[in-house]
């Protein structure tokens, strides 16, 4: 059999790829030269440059081709579904790294070069995953993600809180990634390869003799996706490294690391384990009510628990387990003739977590910088000390409520009719409830800044590039609100079913 090579004029298909993989190694190399008392600052610009020649690759190379693009007989894939997922992961990684330039110290993080370039590979990792067209390819996006966010949450050499989680992280991590390992195995043996759609094929034509050995794998896989996206109960690992990792690795966590997690988990469970040749068999409808049940879990433990947190850090961790249970409904209800917009929901309302979380992540690096505490009691008096940036929190929290006005309203709200329309009454009642519990923790922090004075507190001090992420993050909440169907249209009209999710194409 002749081997499979790259052709020169693919290289410009992988120009958002290759941009990050320069940038990572010239960054090293000039951290690496560099002495150690100059100031790295302007490594972070660098690497918000790179991040942001990729983003614009992304934009003219890979965005709405006229038809997918198989590299290596499938191993990575160039659509839409992969194109827009990216500028979402590139988009967070950027953000984070602006609201960090300026923010991190030696003090705390006593490598601050490293934490720069270290986000590059990190995301770069994540890209792989989007665009995974073989197991193979997967995992190795997968655990190049991994292995650096073990590295970033472990920066913190100096806090025993931090030493702490990392631990944890690496730990639960490496189990998570056996097991997805494993499960994968079994798809491999099944079927004898490793591209996804050829694995979807195989499987339609097995029957039922392989109905064991496809659940078996099924759940293995889950369970280790469960771990990356911090769904319950695989969330245990979220609140203990969310505190124990700088402010800035947390939030690329909670955005950027869980976002790409959830690009692959929307993929495999739909071209594998619920394709067209599966769907209406029985096996099916386990695979699809296992993930409402994930789904449901998730938005109940993450909601009632974050009504008992006083950390700040904590009660997001618990509020993105829960919004977590959201994101996985539009994967578990299927596509259907009455509702095929699961995709542009789940994307919209991706886009509306990024900006609300990042911007909450941005405010509580300010809160810190100014007070050294993470606890609720930390934002009391904020209204009276800093006006607008305690505006600009509201507007963050009422996204993350899912109040009017806020992207975060209309993208639980496209979700939950997504729900009804397929009539999993349950479950959109499940969404209803739980995001009305999530008014009393979220409206505990409003509280703190407009009802609780702190007079020992000093003026805040944010950075340039804190305060402009936090209404950055801010304003694009509200357009979100306010231009709702515009996004939502724009994501279905490039969006193919056949071709971007099920790669017929």
């Amino acid at each position: 059999m002749e081997p499979i090579r790259l052709q020169f004029h693919d290289l410009g298909l992988l120009a958002p790829e290759l941009t990050l993989v320069a940038a990572a190694v010239i960054l090293s190399l000039i951290d690496l030269l560099l002495p150690r008392q100059n100031s790295r600052v302007w490594l972070g610009w660098l690497s918000l440059l790179s991040l942001a020649l990729s983003a614009m690759f992304v934009v003219l190379y890979q965005l709405n081709p006229v038809e997918p693009r198989q590299l290596l007989e499938f191993s990575y894939r160039i659509d839409d579904f992969a194109s827009v997922l990216k500028l979402i992961l590139l988009a967070g990684a950027g953000l984070i790294t602006f609201m960090s330039i300026g923010s991190v110290n030696e003090e705390e993080i006593p490598h601050v070069g490293e934490f720069y370039y270290l986000l590059l590979p990190a995301t770069l990792g994540g890209m792989i995953m989007a665009s995974s067209g073989d197991l193979i390819t997967l995992f190795v996006g997968l655990e190049l993600l991994s292995i650096t966010s073990y590295i970033l949450v472990a920066m913190r050499k100096k806090h025993l809180q931090s030493n702490e989680g990392a631990f944890k992280y690496l730990v639960l991590g490496g189990i998570s990634s056996a097991l997805i390992l494993y499960g994968m195995s079994f798809l491999y043996g099944m079927t004898g390869t490793t591209v996804i759609p050829q694995i979807s094929s195989v499987l339609e034509q097995g029957g039922e003799a392989l109905q064991p050995m496809i659940y078996l794998s099924f759940f293995l896989i889950l369970a280790g996706f469960g771990f990356k996206v911090a769904a319950s109960p695989f969330h245990t690992w979220a609140p203990d490294v969310y505190q124990g990792a700088p402010t800035q690795v947390t939030a690329f966590l909670a955005v950027v690391s869980k976002a790409a997690a959830f690009a692959i988990l929307f993929r495999v469970m739909y071209t594998v384990f619920a394709s067209p040749g599966i769907m209406g068999s029985p096996i099916h409808d386990d695979f699809l009510t296992a993930l409402m049940v994930v789904a449901a879990a998730a938005m109940i433990v993450g909601n009632f628990t974050a009504l008992r947190q006083t950390n700040m850090k904590r009660l997001l961790a618990y509020s993105g387990i829960a919004n977590t249970g959201y994101l996985l409904v539009p994967i578990a209800v299927q596509f259907t003739i009455v509702h095929f917009s699961n995709f542009a929901e789940f994307t919209f309302y991706l886009i509306a977590y990024l900006f609300m979380n990042v911007g909450m992540f941005a405010m509580l690096m300010i809160v810190e910088r100014s007070t050294g505490g993470q606890e609720l009691k930390a934002f009391a008096g904020l209204y009276y000390r800093a006006p607008g940036l305690a505006i600009a929190t509201v507007l963050l929290v009422l996204s993350l409520a899912g109040l009017p006005i806020s992207g975060g309203f209309f993208g639980k709200l496209y979700i939950m009719l997504g729900t009804m329309q397929t009539q999993h009454y349950w479950l959109g009642a499940v969404m209803i409830v739980t995001s009305v519990v999530s008014f009393y923790y979220y409206f505990g922090l409003i509280r703190q800044m407009f009802m609780r004075s702190d007079d020992e507190a000093g003026p805040l001090r944010p950075t340039i590039q804190l305060s402009i992420t936090v209404w950055l993050c801010a304003g694009i909440g509200v357009l979100l609100g306010l231009y709702p169907q515009g996004v939502l249209a724009y994501l279905e009209r490039i969006f193919s079913l056949g071709q971007d999710l099920f790669m017929f194409g």
